[in-house]
């Protein structure tokens, strides 16, 4: 039995690390994007692919000033035409960015979207750091300008609770958070990363637990 057997649907990140977004977009490198459509179509299940997130943040080779979003944009369609031109049709694209963030110089993600016709999902990537912080403060502007792009459903890609947020507390609020904007779920950062975002504590573990028990609940 599969991980698709049971419901399970792999979500990959293709992150371009090094690589020329204008050389993708030229179809330099549709030899290997040939051969990964070409395995994702004989996987037949449903595979949720992304490529080059969190590009209006300046961190990633791809991303806010150091790939203009109009390459970005070249290099999203290319690969998407691709798959879609060999067949590989049980993709759904999520287009995955970071939350706006002023005091980060994270700006709108507007220039980088690559159109209706080639997304299916938004995902949004955004952490709690401190306990000021809440799901409306970190996701709401992001989800309005996504609104503003699109009307499909979002998923927050990429999440987590740093400790001095106060865990219990945030894990909550994600949920309710979840809920109250109609979105599609979460995934959880369970690594260390600038931040240990694992869930270790008894409090933390409980209050993720019940979230999930009635998140469950509410969409039976």
């Amino acid at each position: 039995m599969t991980g698709a057997d049971n419901g399970a649907v792999p979500l990959v990140q293709m992150d371009p690390t090094g690589i020329s977004l204008a050389a993708i977009a030229a179809g330099q490198y549709d030899g290997y994007l040939t051969a990964y459509a070409d395995t994702v179509r004989a996987y037949r299940h449903p595979v949720i692919l992304s490529f080059g997130h969190e590009m209006n943040g300046g961190w990633y080779s791809w991303g806010y000033r150091h790939t203009s979003p109009a390459v970005f944009v070249a290099a999203w369609r290319h690969i998407v035409n691709l798959f879609r031109a060999l067949g590989a049709r049980n993709v759904t694209w999520m287009w995955t960015i970071n939350i706006i963030h002023g005091a980060h110089n994270v700006p709108s993600p507007g220039p980088w979207w690559p159109g209706s016709s080639y997304v299916n999902w938004a995902g949004i990537d955004g952490y709690y750091y401190s306990p000021s912080e809440s799901f409306d403060s970190l996701f709401g502007p992001t989800i309005v300008a996504v609104r503003a792009l699109t009307g499909d459903p979002i998923l927050i890609a990429e999440t987590g609770v740093a400790p001095a947020a106060g865990q219990p507390a945030k894990i909550a609020n994600l949920f309710a958070g979840i809920r109250l904007y109609g979105l599609l779920g979460f995934v959880w950062f369970d690594s260390i990363d600038i931040e240990d975002w694992r869930l270790t504590s008894l409090p933390a573990i409980a209050a993720f637990r019940q979230g999930a028990e009635t998140y469950d609940r509410s969409a039976s």
